[in-house]
């Protein structure tokens, strides 16, 4: 059974209260994805929103119960969703994002790519939770996303790696996953910190010029430790820990990606930042 005790356990009761109420809503809106809602093929975006936002789930996650809450957050606003599903393991049902991650990287290529095609932008925006705020960054800048992207934006990324315990900390979250992963899993290997995929992602910078990065992390993250490593280094990069714009906020890995609205307006803020606002505890109920 999930744990939610350590699901809901970091969250203030404010956000609990919002949260309750927004996932059902948002399951009702997931039903429906492929034809309304995100995954609208013939969504084309407006001038005020003019690049679709293409959503990269985490490790074991997959293109639907990563989004539940953000999909319908963002399309709300007047923006063209998508996500895919990517890093998927013969055998393995459901939990994605355990294949070599540079393999998952040119899957993402393939996406955009049809994306950009649907909606007739020039770029896309990309928001990823976990491994998959990290992985586009093998995309930007070895496969030739730089000219295709405009911003990133990575919900508790592992940017830097973390350890193969941070890992084992997820699979309490995905009942049935431990038993699944009979096969060997080279995307758990390729997020350890100091393996040969992050040393050549990190390697001359963290960077591509030309895309705007921006990561949000939460201090009480106990899968991408310390949360530290999930910042970038960069000229266009914009670092955010919760905390300082909540202090209530005690979000941990999986809830700031699944629930947490407050890092949802920073989200916002990022893909549309002309006009961005300032994230409080109150954005909650924005």
């Amino acid at each position: 059974m999930l744990p939610w005790n350590r699901v809901l356990r970091p969250l203030a009761a404010l956000l609990m209260a919002v949260a309750v109420a927004v996932v059902p809503a948002a399951t009702a809106q997931a039903a429906s994805a492929p034809s309304s809602g995100w995954n609208n093929y013939s969504c084309k975006p407006s001038a005020a929103h003019p690049r679709p936002v293409v959503l990269v789930h985490g490790t074991f996650g997959n293109s639907v119960d990563n989004w539940l809450a953000l999909a319908p957050y963002l399309t709300s606003r007047g923006y063209c969703i998508y996500s895919l599903d990517y890093g998927q393991l013969p055998g393995v049902p459901l939990f994605n994002g355990l294949g070599p991650i540079d393999k998952s990287a040119a899957q993402l290529q393939v996406f955009v790519d049809k994306v950009l095609a649907a909606t007739g932008a020039a770029k896309a925006d990309l928001v990823g939770h976990s491994q998959g705020g990290m992985m586009p960054r093998y995309y930007l800048k070895f496969l030739g996303g730089a000219a295709k992207v405009n911003a990133l934006v990575g919900i508790a990324p592992d940017n830097h790696g973390t350890t193969l315990n941070g890992l084992a900390n997820l699979l309490p979250y995905f009942p049935g996953a431990e038993s699944l992963l009979s096969a060997a899993t080279p995307g758990l290997a390729d997020q350890v910190a100091g393996s040969a995929f992050l040393t050549k992602l990190n390697a001359g910078g963290d960077t591509v010029p030309g895309v705007h990065y921006t990561v949000i992390a939460t201090k009480y993250d106990e899968v991408v430790t310390p949360y530290s490593t999930q910042f970038l280094n960069g000229p266009d990069v914009h670092n955010v820990l919760l905390q300082n714009l909540c202090g209530l906020d005690l979000s941990e890995h999986v809830a700031i990606g699944i629930v947490d609205r407050i890092a949802y307006h920073e989200v916002a803020n990022a893909l549309d930042p002309a006009h961005a606002s300032a994230t409080t505890c109150a954005s909650v109920f924005s």
